[in-house]
């Protein structure tokens, strides 16, 4: 059957007490004369209604029941609304209409007295049940809890309308003014309490092991639904007090600090003024219970920073001085990553320490930059490849800061080296940055990696020319150089008979540094020497031949 039909059975014991009630005063039912004004029939038609569902409940059953059940209970809902419009409008005779009040009001205390030892028994069952077996429980309280709402609100609804009719009932409103503030009271204290419980269970739970989260998770869940039980209560309650004229600032103050929700209440200004003393009230506290282990421990949190800063200097400077020396012969680039990693290790390991020391659990820090980092590796594709290629470099040192390369497309003088990129100073002073992953992917000519270099060139002479001469000429120039090498020597040799000229090749050895001077110079000494020795540069030349063909006669 489960919460369906329990529901149900609130629900016909609460029908059947209305329709006892309102039976015993359908005392116009019968009468002969068709006097009965508009409101009167519509009272007789709905007491006529209650009598044969009563009459249907009793023969029937299984869904039928509950249907009918659930049409009792609204019934009488109706017959209130009637008796409201009958009382506002004065359309019923007031004799009866006070005596169907009366017999409302018995209807009320009878269903609160029931729905209260109902609501106890169940409170006993879930404070003695099993997390797993409390829900079921929670919900089925939850149905109690909103009927006795409303038969709480139908009581002060009673009261108003007999003192609209002139009856004197500050008895019994005292009684009930009195029933209404005790039950403020222990309202409150119930939300208060589970509030406590809702912060205590959280804070089990940012320390507690995987394991025993599972447990904590739905005891917590257990507490948020008794606890919006009970701020319903006490909604309504306030509602009601309201009415009574009682006050219910601390009352309202508690049910926005528990819910955060901004209601026309908060405009009152005793309200304002009891939120602001309580707030006032718990700051002073903090301040001086709290504060002072807050404040040192975010001391020694600043001090853990500057301390971690200190010594992320000093190894830095340890690093740079080791990776520094000649010996190692490390890369400009591997040089920065050692000192850029050392200190970005130390500045981790310094944070995670001090925020320790603000009571921070480091396990959900660590699992969360785990995530992001999975999440930020799929966005950076690119970016990763190009530091993986950083790393290659980095490794495989094909260059470094300094040397003159050919790379990605790109030819020019290496300024800047990261992991992700390379700055390239090109020759007429331009600044060019390449992504590694080019870089890496393609082909790579370093020009000055070699502390030697062979100037290769290539000199032509007439056919008519001296051979020997030439070759004389050509020796002594490289030879007289003061930037060429005597070791390894110079290779001057006939290369080519051309079509327009004879083709020596020169290549001296030089300094990779002196590789342009040397080219240059020897260049146009060539050029000079040539002219004053009467040795030609020739040009390509090429014979055009015409020969003239007579026409013949036809």
């Amino acid at each position: 059957m489960g919460i369906f039909s329990y529901r149900h059975r609130i629900l016909v014991t609460l029908s059947l007490l209305a329709m006892n009630f309102a039976l015993s005063s359908f005392s116009f039912a019968q009468d002969p004369a068709n006097t009965l004004t508009r409101s009167e029939q519509e009272l007789k038609k709905i007491n006529t209604e209650l009598n044969e569902l009563t009459d249907t409940l009793a023969v029937s059953s299984g869904e039928t029941t509950d249907a009918i059940q659930l049409k009792l209970f609204q019934k009488n809902e109706q017959l209130r609304a009637l008796l409201a419009t009958a009382v506002s409008q004065n359309s019923l005779p007031e004799q009866e209409l006070i005596s169907q009040i009366e017999l409302q009001k018995k209807y009320s205390k009878g269903a609160t007295d029931y729905l209260e030892n109902k609501i106890k028994e169940l409170n006993t069952k879930i404070d003695a049940a099993k997390n797993e077996e409390r829900l079921s429980l929670i919900n089925e309280s939850q149905e109690l809890q909103h009927y006795l709402n409303t038969v709480i609100k139908s009581s002060w609804q009673n009261i108003n309308w007999l003192k609209s009719l002139g009856l004197d009932e500050s008895d019994l409103e005292e009684q009930f003014r009195v029933s209404v503030i005790h039950r403020l009271r222990l309202t409150s204290a119930s939300v208060e309490y589970f509030s406590q419980q809702i912060g205590v269970i959280g804070n089990q739970l940012s320390v507690s092991p995987e394991s025993e989260k599972a447990g904590l998770q739905l005891s917590q869940l257990v507490v948020r639904q008794r606890m919006a039980i009970a701020i319903e209560s006490l909604s309504t309650l306030i509602f009601v007090a309201d009415q009574l004229g009682i006050d219910t600032s601390e009352h309202k103050r508690l049910l926005f600090e528990v819910t955060g929700s901004i209601t026309q209440d908060l405009l009152d200004a005793k309200v304002i003024l009891t939120i602001l003393s309580h707030w006032s009230n718990s700051a002073f506290e903090w301040f001086s219970t709290t504060a002072p282990q807050h404040l040192f421990q975010l001391f020694i949190f600043v001090l853990l920073l500057f301390i971690t800063r200190i010594v992320v200097k000093l190894v830095r400077q340890v690093i740079k001085k080791t990776v520094s020396t000649k010996n190692l012969n490390i890369s400009h680039l591997m040089q920065d990553f050692f000192i850029g990693i050392s200190g970005n290790i130390v500045w981790i390991i310094g944070i995670m320490i001090a925020l320790s020391q603000l009571g921070l659990n480091l396990a959900p820090v660590l699992t969360g930059f785990g995530i992001a980092g999975v999440i930020i590796g799929f966005a950076l594709q690119d970016t990763l490849s190009n530091f993986a290629a950083g790393m290659m470099l980095l490794i495989y040192r094909p260059f470094d800061v300094g040397d003159f390369v050919f790379a990605g497309g790109v030819d020019g003088k290496v300024s800047h080296m990261s992991l992700v990129n390379t700055t390239i100073k090109t020759f007429d002073n331009q600044i060019i940055i390449i992504p590694n992953g080019k870089i890496w992917g393609d082909v790579i000519k370093n020009v000055t990696h070699e502390r030697l270099r062979r100037v290769d060139m290539v000199f032509g002479i007439g056919y008519a020319d001296d051979l020997l001469k030439a070759e004389r000429i050509l020796t002594d120039i490289v030879t007289s150089h003061p930037a060429t090498l005597k070791n390894p020597e110079p290779n001057i040799r006939v290369h080519t008979l051309n079509t327009s000229s004879v083709d020596f090749i020169v290549r001296p050895w030089v300094k990779t540094d002196d590789y342009w001077d040397v080219y240059w110079d020897i260049t146009k000494e060539v050029k000079l020497t040539f002219d004053r020795e009467g040795i030609s540069i020739p040009f390509p030349q090429q014979d055009v031949h015409l020969h003239m063909v007579e026409k013949s006669e036809s």
